[in-house]
């Protein structure tokens, strides 16, 4: 059982590329990205990072390639790993073509910062020749000068003239295997950049704001302007960059995603805040829960609410509720409807129980 969205988005249609093994754009669902944080020369701990983001369910993952030791290292990193790398290029055009021959499935370039067209045609020779997207990463920070000089600062209109004119010297060495990215720190240019950019391109989007900060600032800032998009029907992939551990982007990228509908992946909790007539304590109840579940990959509801003035509503939309009740003999609902009371010492254990079981149930069908 899941809840009904109220409303479809509708997604804008862009052409669909391949990052690897993974579809971009078209009818594909909208992928989450995140980033390394290792240096990218320590082979053992980039691995290891990659499949902690990986797990934590990225579909795709970005590694910086500063130097030529990294773009070395890469093809050592793609031996161990099984989702797609992007290779992170700025100043250096020679690394993209390392990294384009070390195995790399897409190349992220920052054409403002490379500068020379005759380098990006060379960028551009090396993807085709070893199968390799290419993402447009077009950033408010780093705009080509002539461009600059014409807008006297970062804004919408600069950022998008800057993607087409670097998207039309792709197209033309016959290149369109290829993804954009208009990004800024701030949350209202990036917005209004990116609606720009859909109405003129029909390229995959990828969506993120730049730069946007520590954990909680950073998820509301991404949470505002990627959500605001999405709920558009623009975007097709999407990265939330944090001063973190990057397992923590993947964990706000998947959950606006789930917010809105537009993936289906792991235990969606719904919970309340908690007050005096809660029956048991649903503030620890929950973090509990969410790390005993955090294993489940199958999409789940679950809402754990305090009493029973919204428990038993919520508990009827969702495939496994639990609502308090007197003396710590809370209510267990499977698939909206009543089953059993379970005391409150027994009540984790029972939830976890019929959460997996339900995935189980999920999974073999």
């Amino acid at each position: 059982m899941s809840i009904r969205p109220f409303r479809d988005i509708k997604r804008r249609k862009t052409k669909e590329i391949n990052v690897g093994k993974v579809k971009v754009g078209g009818n594909n669902p909208i992928s989450v990205q995140s980033m390394t944080n290792t240096l990218t020369t320590d082979i053992k701990a980039t691995i290891n990072q990659i499949n902690e983001i990986q797990s934590e369910g990225a579909d795709i993952v970005r590694v910086s390639c500063p130097d030529e030791s990294s773009t070395k290292a890469l093809k050592e990193i793609i031996n161990h790993v099984d989702v797609p790398l992007v290779a992170d290029i700025h100043f250096h055009y020679k690394r993209a073509i390392e990294a384009a021959k070390s195995g790399a499935s897409c190349l992220r370039i920052n054409p403002g910062n490379i500068g020379d067209i005759k380098k990006i045609k060379e960028v551009v020779k090396a993807a085709i020749d070893n199968n390799c997207s290419i993402r447009v990463g077009v950033n408010a920070g780093s705009l080509e000068k002539d461009i600059l000089e014409k807008y006297k600062e970062p804004c919408p209109e600069a950022l998008v003239e800057s993607a087409l004119r670097n998207i039309k010297i792709l197209e033309d060495e016959s290149f369109n295997n290829l993804k954009v990215s208009v990004k800024s720190s701030d949350v209202f240019l990036s917005i209004k950049a990116y609606r720009l950019l859909s109405k003129v391109s029909d390229y995959p989007l990828h969506l993120g704001i730049t730069e946007a900060g520590g954990f909680i600032p950073g998820s509301i800032k991404s949470s505002i302007g990627l959500g605001s998009l999405l709920l558009d029907g623009i975007g097709d992939t999407i990265r939330i960059s944090l001063s973190d551990n990057p397992v923590e982007e993947v964990k706000i990228g998947n959950e606006i995603l789930k917010s809105l509908n537009l993936r289906e992946r792991g235990v969606k909790i719904i919970s309340c805040p908690s007050c005096a007539r809660q029956g048991f304590q649903v503030i620890e109840t929950v973090k509990v829960l969410e790390k005993k579940l955090s294993h489940i990959k199958a999409p789940i509801t679950l809402s754990v609410i305090g009493c029973v003035v919204n428990g038993p509503g919520e508990a009827a939309m969702t495939d496994v509720g639990i609502t308090g009740g007197k003396k710590g003999n809370n209510m267990l609902y499977l698939s909206g409807v009543q089953s059993e009371k379970v005391l409150t010492s027994d009540m984790i254990e029972k939830v976890v129980s019929e959460v997996e079981k339900k995935a189980s149930e999920l999974e073999n069908n």
